[in-house]
């Protein structure tokens, strides 16, 4: 008698959604961002946690750089919640969606701290919930395709945990306002929504970038000569941060750290 056997499904991964239209539409924002955030962030030792597929890390200009996750890929296979990497070791750390698709958020921001160095920055991007990207996971509550399987994790609530974490915001943006449509052409007609969005509903974009500072008491990074003498620049495309201010939620534009200390 010949014997059956049953190979496991292949599990989708996130960067085969990135590869779709909506996928794309996304990736192409986000890169821009993250790229002009880490741009600017000086150091040894730079790390992006899983998204092997694409290198988020390019514009940074330390000599190290690694990828770490648990996807085919990677340099360093690892649990993001629990990275075989010192304490204190990293300049750097790039969560692309991690936060979304872990099994303990808490655990993986507690790593991020761990291993990053005092004054050492953290880059994170996620899915915003409170956006026409949140009420379409909502009607899809059930689905296990991405990016609707994940738990989106809104800007204040991770606000409030990195704080509690001792990070400093300090950069952030909202883009993506159109809705998740499937098909490129009438994500292209969607297009003028972007605009529209930053200006008129800023903190209604489908997906976030964030940029923070591991900060100590006690401790005071001095910045060089040579970094003074830089002109100001946003760390992100245009920085912000949220505020209640008599109720209401604002967007309050932010500078590059560095030029203030200057």
């Amino acid at each position: 008698m010949s014997r059956l056997i049953l190979e496991p499904l292949q599990r989708p991964t996130l960067g085969e959604w990135f590869r779709t239209d909506a996928g794309r539409y996304v990736l192409e924002w986000e890169r821009a961002q993250i790229g002009r955030a880490v741009e600017d962030v000086f150091g040894f030792n730079a790390l992006q946690v899983g998204l092997p597929e694409v290198d988020l890390l390019a514009s940074n200009r330390m000599p190290l750089r690694f990828n770490a996750g648990l996807e085919s890929g990677v340099s360093l296979t690892a649990d993001p919640a629990r990275l075989p990497i010192a304490s204190n070791s990293l300049d750097l750390v790039v969560l692309p969606h991690v936060l979304e698709f872990g099994t303990d958020q808490h655990q993986i921001l507690r790593e991020a701290e761990r291993v990053l160095m005092p004054e050492g920055q953290i880059v994170i991007c996620g899915f915003n919930p409170f956006s026409l990207w949140g009420l379409a996971r909502l009607a899809r509550r059930r689905s296990l395709e991405f990016p609707w399987r994940g738990e989106f994790v809104g800007l204040m609530r991770l606000r409030d945990w990195l704080k509690l974490l001792g990070f400093e915001l300090n950069g952030g943006q909202f883009g993506c306002y159109a809705p998740p449509f499937r098909r490129e052409a009438w994500l292209d007609r969607a297009r003028f929504m972007e605009a529209a969005g930053d200006r008129w509903w800023p903190i209604a974009g489908g997906v976030y970038v964030v940029r923070a500072i591991k900060r100590v008491a006690g401790m005071r990074a001095i910045s060089p000569a040579r970094r003074r003498e830089r002109r100001a620049v946003p760390a992100v495309a245009t920085m912000a941060r949220r505020e209640r201010l008599r109720g209401q939620l604002r967007l309050v534009p932010l500078h590059n750290q560095q030029s203030e200390d200057s």
